[in-house]
């Protein structure tokens, strides 16, 4: 594999559904500093980014997230809960993928006069639309995925570089102040309920083993595309908040960046981004239902769930349909920010054990100790602030993240047991 596929998958994980489907919730949260947000969040990813690149050099075998955390600290109750907290994270943000779906078809097709019914109807054919394809063939995931990661970006660069234009002399550009920026805590707060947005860059390291020129080019597979994506969301957030007004984005939370290309380019460029949206999440659901069902199964190998779950049902993993069924659960009863808080907490928390990992196992990896342990440390107070700031506006939030945990590891713990009995 070559150094620019890498970058493609890192860029396609992140660039995936998250953009189109958080964007309206952080402007919600941090208004005129949404850029700082996402600058925020970026940041925090690319210091993780330096775990994952020691680690994937040093254990370049495909299961990647699952391995590094196997290595750090054992076959163990605590690695196989965190690790069954990653399967079920894979479950979020497809929730979250599929969320941004039905949001933004209904703009180009009403099935119904009602708009939540449509959200259900759509949310819930595109997760069964492709749980279709991934048992059909493995192959034919791969192919969309190339193309839609060059559809999506051809037009949010083309995007960015209308938007960015279309910034000279707009009013509403005096939103970007620093008066109608957010309190910091708020602003780190509003960052780290869109972490989502950026932890797609993980999936390099399942395809890290494969790259030719793996010493030079697993760094710079990791670095350029984290890099890329920050620029490219801080830019997408400048656009939109110095395009639209205050009241407009609220309106147009759940399709906002279809709305601010409409200054620009009218109901075309509405139009136009909302294909983009289409293509972009349902590619992102797509690859993130092999990626889910595959952990879930490494999981199992591992002997970390039940060896019922390495069973496979009509040539895939089982996996893949419970994943699927999981998901079509979570979209249909949680709202989008309860879905984007609980897929944050998720992996803020992986993130901070892989950081940890990273950090026990320097020596082994030949890496420098404080990095990785100034990303755990971040990773742990981005995970304790947006627990506090959505406690007050998002209890439901934080009650289901809480619960999603507890049961992995309470998952974990019982299989441990019986398995210890047997």
């Amino acid at each position: 594999m070559k150094l620019k596929d890498a970058i493609s998958i890192g860029v396609g994980g992140m660039v995936g559904g998250g953009i189109f489907a958080v964007l309206g919730l952080a402007v919600s949260l941090a208004q005129g500093g949404t850029l700082i947000a996402f600058l925020l969040a970026g940041l925090l990813a690319l210091i993780t980014s330096y775990s994952y690149v020691h680690l994937s050099k040093k254990y370049p075998e495909s299961g990647g997230t699952v391995k590094f955390i196997n290595q750090g600290f054992g076959k163990s109750v605590f690695s196989g809960g965190i690790n069954n907290l990653l399967w079920v994270s894979y479950m979020i943000m497809l929730s979250l993928y599929a969320s941004a779906f039905g949001s933004y078809a209904p703009n180009l097709w009403e099935i119904t006069q009602d708009k939540s019914v449509d959200f259900h109807i759509y949310s819930s054919f595109i997760i069964i639309f492709a749980t279709a394809i991934n048992y059909y063939s493995i192959a034919v995931v791969g192919k969309i995925e190339s193309f839609a990661v060059i559809i999506k970006l051809i037009i949010l660069l083309a995007f960015v570089a209308i938007g960015v234009y279309g910034l000279f002399g707009n009013p509403n550009l005096t939103q970007l102040a620093i008066s109608n920026w957010q309190a910091p805590v708020k602003l780190f707060a509003g960052g780290m309920v869109i972490f989502v947005a950026y932890e797609g860059f993980e999936l390099i390291a399942n395809v890290a083993g494969n790259l030719i020129n793996p010493d030079k080019n697993i760094p710079k597979a990791y670095y350029y595309s984290v890099i890329f994506v920050i620029v490219l969301y801080v830019v997408i957030a400048l656009v939109t908040v110095g395009s639209l007004s205050f009241d407009k984005i609220k309106t147009a939370e759940d399709y906002v960046l279809a709305e601010a290309a409409k200054p620009m380019l009218g109901s075309i460029g509405f139009t136009i981004i909302t294909i983009a949206a289409l293509i972009s999440t349902f590619s992102a659901i797509n690859a993130s239902l092999y990626g889910g069902s595959r952990v879930n199964y490494e999981i199992a190998e591992d002997d970390e769930l039940p060896e019922h779950f390495t069973f496979k049902l009509w040539n895939q993993p089982i996996g893949l349909l419970i994943t699927s069924v999981a998901t079509l659960i979570l979209v249909n009863t949680l709202d989008l920010e309860s879905i984007s808080t609980a897929g944050s907490v998720g992996f803020l928390i992986i993130f901070s054990i892989v950081n940890l990992a990273g950090y026990r196992l320097s020596k082994k990896t030949q890496s420098n100790k404080t990095i990785p342990l100034i990303g755990f440390v971040l990773c742990i107070v981005a995970s304790i602030v947006l627990i506090n700031q959505q406690y007050a506006s998002n209890f439901i939030g934080v009650v289901v993240s809480a619960a999603i945990v507890f049961v992995c590891f309470l998952a974990e713990c019982m299989y441990k047991k019986t398995e210890n009995r047997i």
